[in-house]
């Protein structure tokens, strides 16, 4: 894949690091939605017999999901921010299959409702266009 110089890296909206981090890229970010990216590597801690576990979907969809709030604690990529997120409630979720090594999977968050530093999102993750699975999601962040 050829990288665009306009993707934004994830590192500047989470707190997230190696090995727990489960997206690369915002393709699309405003104040109520995010796209993004996410190859799965071999070495990936949610990778068993080269498929992406629900788990790691599960995770995908959070990060990305987060990645709205996390706009606002992370304004400054310089800053050394120090946030804390939960998820605090999944409404609903569904799943349809599991992704595999070397699959480059695209998520899509919606913010439903916020109030201050918590908010129900709607989120879907694709591969290839093959919804793998979506779900309603609550978040809490904290400083």
């Amino acid at each position: 894949m050829e990288i665009k110089e306009d993707l934004i890296n994830i590192h500047h909206f989470l707190p997230h690091r190696e090995p727990m981090l489960m997206a690369d890229y915002i393709l699309e970010l405003t104040k109520e939605k995010v796209v993004t990216s996410f190859e799965i590597k071999e070495d990936n801690i949610f990778v068993h017999n080269d498929e992406f576990v629900e788990a790691g979907l599960i995770e995908n969809l959070a990060q990305t999901c987060s990645s709205i709030l996390g706009q606002s604690f992370f304004e400054n990529p310089e800053a050394d921010t120090k946030v804390i997120g939960f998820i605090t409630n999944i409404k609903k979720i569904e799943l349809f299959a599991l992704p595999k090594t070397g699959d480059k999977i695209i998520s899509k968050a919606s913010l439903i409702s916020q109030y201050e530093n918590i908010c129900t999102i709607f989120c879907e993750t694709f591969n290839q266009g093959e919804l793998l699975i979506r779900a309603e999601i609550n978040l809490l962040f904290r400083k």
